[in-house]
């Protein structure tokens, strides 16, 4: 027994089930119509089988049935023959329903091609094997409805003659927009739901799993151009790129129609997920493809129409494994699998695809004059121990919508007749009339609950958004067959609940844990941005690093976000730091240095200060103007305070006190380099004694220079802090990561005015001692001063360059180092020979060195 499952799951699962000649023989001569009596019958045209040559060149219409042909059997659309025999079975035995009414049924195999369809219909209708139309011979019941499907093309086919006679048609397909135009078949009700919300549950499965690079193929004809329509405008909408869009020529069905004509593009695509629109007999050429080239990495997203189970080949590794199917949201119907168990040939002795199944599956005898099986069976045999594979003994969607429409038209039914009952008694004795046509104003109108809990409705017009189940396939090992729901969509939902999946149930075509990838680039990590390719989607893009400054903290930035000045990015330019407030602080190193050189060099000119006081009684001071002596070493040693005011947090006061303070004290200190200048002059350059000489020397005019220099320079202050003074500001961007806080000059214009008018007092004490520098007389300074200014004009023209050259802490320290040094060359120069002279030599600071060096020089001419 194990070696038959086993001869039957791997053996046995070709997509075409080869019976034996005489079973074979048996199903087409009797062209397989299976009646149940009732007082209104209930007509189906199901595809259960069909014939194919093994010739490809065999002439159909001169064919004979021999061994020359194949049956496929379609046993997933046998389960829909069951359904509609429990649907009609729960309704006789219902009190409530159609009371004093049994309704039957009548099952008739739709053959291939619509010749073969219609006269199929015409012998059902006329209710004999002739297909004569308006030729049928009297029947014992009365046909009410016609169900038709699964594809759009058989419907299509009877419905072009039903609605000829305004026959009601119900077709359990999948819902089909054109079918529903009352224009063309106004006869015709569509049981399953619409699909328009399909397009946007597929992608967002897709953005779930973020794949945004996946191809397409779709059914080519009206109703997959609209499909792809509605597909890709979500999917632009939400930035899912198509890798490839193959548009499959339907071949309903045929096993003989060419491969998909790009098969290299689908095969080196980097798409890893493909969606399939279409039906499973649509697109049977394009699985048959996909199942030979073993495309094992690829993840297929499916409709629900789809039957995965027939497309069973002998590779052990199925390429749909793992397909995510969307299908419609439908509850389980109480009884109906108990009924498919107990269905067997003893139950229905005159089904004779049941027996025809018996004798393929569980090796009964059989009997070619009726088509019967007698003995020899598998004990306990019933479609239940069929493998998956198979025949699936779970609902399908389309047994599903049989179940349904068998309920519809009961409900029909039994609002007709108790419509008739109120309005149109009739007589004692008398039958009423039955026309099918006079059922379409309640078809049109019914409404019920099923089982499930289901609203049901026919018209069109009326049928609400419909939930989906997202479910797993799961074919490994092959002949697994299972469907695993993992997953649910519903329209009606909020934005952020519409989808609900559990990725931890999916079993992946490749075999991984993992979710696949299916994108155009790599994702951009934190800290890059894309950057779109020129002439491509914008799935397929580089990836380039944020600039300077900016960031991004997600993956795939479009964009990345500049830091606020406050802050500043990171390396790797994920998130932004907040900066450090900084500035020239007495702790740091910088400004310890600076502080310490300020006051070292201050404490040295007060003690020079201090020498030249203890000392103002000797020549060397005396000699030298005192009183623009000391005038200069009170300034200098306040210049070479002004630093401080530099250092440290700055405020208010300590902005327009520096540069005001520095430029006053300095205007001092220049000015009394001038007035010493000019009063060498003026003591050695005019060689004429005169009442204006004399005049300059006594009434000291040179002093009159510092407060006449200095009010000017309170003159340029005063507009300066008028017009734009000086304040606190932060400089963000000098240094990386730290926030500077300066003294910003308020008006460069005046700043610059300001230390041109320093240069212009430097330059011209400059040139004045410049031309007093060879005048005899021991203690002539104006060589000294000539060097001094000569010094202080170079620091600050040095400065100039520098100071526009950097920023920050640096600008400040360059405007202080300037400041010391312009000080400390003063004070070194001018008074550093002098000092030398009164500590280190001072027999040389004495009257009578004087006198002997004079009378050294009268006599060393002769």
């Amino acid at each position: 027994m194990l070696l038959f499952w086993i001869f039957i799951s791997c053996f046995l699962q070709t997509p075409i089930l080869l019976c034996s000649y005489r079973s074979s023989e048996c199903l087409v001569k009797i062209n397989y119509r299976l009646k149940g009596k009732g007082n209104m019958v209930i007509i189906g045209f199901f595809p259960a089988f069909a014939v194919y040559p093994i010739n490809k060149t065999t002439d159909w219409r001169m064919m004979r049935f021999n061994r020359d042909f194949m049956v496929e059997f379609k046993l997933r659309n046998y389960q829909c023959i069951l359904a509609m025999m429990f649907a009609i079975e729960e309704i006789n035995n219902n009190p409530f329903l159609l009371p004093n009414t049994s309704l039957g049924f009548e099952v008739n195999n739709v053959p291939h091609g619509q010749r073969n369809t219609l006269a199929t219909l015409f012998g059902s209708l006329s209710g004999s094997d002739n297909a004569i139309p308006n030729c049928g011979s009297a029947r014992e019941s009365n046909p009410t409805a016609v169900l038709t499907g699964p594809s759009w093309a058989i419907s299509e086919y009877i419905g072009t003659l039903l609605d000829l006679y305004k026959f009601p048609q119900l077709t359990f397909g999948p819902f089909d927009s054109q079918l529903g135009e009352q224009r063309r078949f106004s006869s015709l009700y569509q049981v399953a739901p619409k699909d328009t919300s399909l397009t946007v549950g597929i992608v967002s499965l897709m953005l779930h799993f973020h794949w945004i690079w996946v191809g397409l193929f779709i059914i080519d004809d009206d109703k997959g151009a609209q499909t792809l329509s509605d597909l890709r405008s979500e999917m632009d909408k939400n930035r899912v790129c198509t890798a490839f869009v193959e548009m499959i020529v339907v071949s309903k069905g045929s096993y003989f129609t060419k491969s998909w004509k790009n098969q290299v593009q689908i095969l080196e695509s980097s798409a890893n997920v493909i969606i399939i629109y279409g039906d499973s007999d649509s697109l049977l050429s394009l699985i048959v493809n996909i199942k030979q080239k073993l495309l094992t990495w690829k993840v297929w997203v499916l409709i629900s129409q789809w039957d995965v189970s027939k497309f069973d080949d002998y590779f052990m590794v199925d390429s749909l494994h793992g397909a995510l199917i969307f299908s419609h949201h439908r509850e389980d119907i109480p009884n109906f699998t108990d009924f498919m168990q107990k269905s067997n040939p003893s139950k229905f002795p005159e089904d004779t695809y049941l027996h025809v199944l018996w004798h393929i599956f569980f090796n009964c005898s059989f009997v070619n004059t009726d088509c019967k099986i007698v003995h020899n069976c598998l004990p306990n045999a019933s479609l239940g121990l069929l493998p998956g594979n198979i025949f699936d003994m779970v609902m399908s969607e389309e047994s599903y919508n049989v179940y349904n429409a068998v309920y519809a038209v009961a409900h029909s039914l039994h609002e007709m007749i108790l419509n008739q009952v109120q309005f149109q008694p009739h007589e004692k004795g008398k039958k009423t009339i039955f026309f099918p046509w006079l059922l379409h104003p309640f078809l049109r109108k019914t409404q019920f609950i099923s089982h499930d809990g289901a609203n049901m409705v026919l018209d069109f017009k009326r049928k609400s958004h419909i939930d989906y189940d997202i479910v797993n396939f799961w074919n490994f090992p092959k002949g697994l067959g299972l469907n695993v729901k993992v997953g649910t969509f519903s329209s009606n939902a909020p934005n952020n609940h519409k989808l609900s999946i559990s990725s931890y149930m999916i079993q992946w075509a490749t075999g991984s844990t993992e979710i696949p990838q299916s994108v155009c680039s790599e994702s951009c990590h934190p800290g890059f941005r894309k950057t779109h390719k020129e002439g491509s989607v914008v799935c397929c893009f580089d990836c380039i690093s944020c600039p300077e400054n900016e960031i991004s903290n997600e993956t795939d930035m479009d964009q990345c976000v500049k830091c606020p000045e406050t802050h500043y990015a990171n390396t790797n330019k994920i998130y932004c730091l907040p900066k450090t407030v900084t500035f020239l602080a007495y702790d740091d190193p910088l400004g310890k240095t600076l502080c310490f050189m300020s006051l070292g060099f201050s404490s040295l000119t007060a003690a020079v200060l201090w020498v030249f006081l203890k000392n103002r009684d000797t020549p060397i001071v005396k000699a030298n103007n005192l009183a623009l002596s000391y005038t200069l070493l009170i300034t200098l040693m306040l210049c070479l305070l002004c630093p401080l005011l530099f250092i440290g947090h700055p405020s208010t006061a300590s902005c327009i006190l520096q540069q005001n303070i520095f430029g006053l004290l300095f205007t001092v200190s220049l000015s009394t380099v001038l007035a010493k200048t000019i009063t060498v002059v003026i003591a050695f350059k005019i060689t004429s004694p005169g009442r204006i000489r004399r005049w300059l020397l006594i009434s000291r005019a040179p002093n009159f220079i510092i407060p006449l220099c200095t009010l000017l320079q309170v003159f340029l202050s005063a507009i300066w802090l008028t017009t734009s003074p000086p304040f606190i500001d932060k400089d963000a961007q000098s240094e990386h990561g730290h926030i500077i806080i300066i003294c910003n000059k308020g008006s460069a214009v005046a700043f610059h005015c300001n230390l041109g008018y320093l240069g212009a007092l430097a330059l011209v004490s400059y040139f004045m001692a410049f031309l007093s520098r060879n005048l005899p007389d021991t203690f002539n300074e104006a060589k000294f001063l000539a060097f001094s200014m000569l010094v202080f004009c170079s620091v600050w023209i040095t400065f100039l360059p520098i100071y526009h050259s950097t920023k920050g802490k640096t600008t400040v320290a360059m405007e202080v180092f300037s400041i010391l040094a312009s000080g400390t060359s003063l004070l070194g120069i001018i008074f550093a020979p002098k000092c030398y002279i009164i500590l280190l030599r001072p027999e040389r600071n004495s009257l009578h060195y004087i006198r002997d060096k004079k009378y050294a020089k009268r006599r060393k001419p002769s």
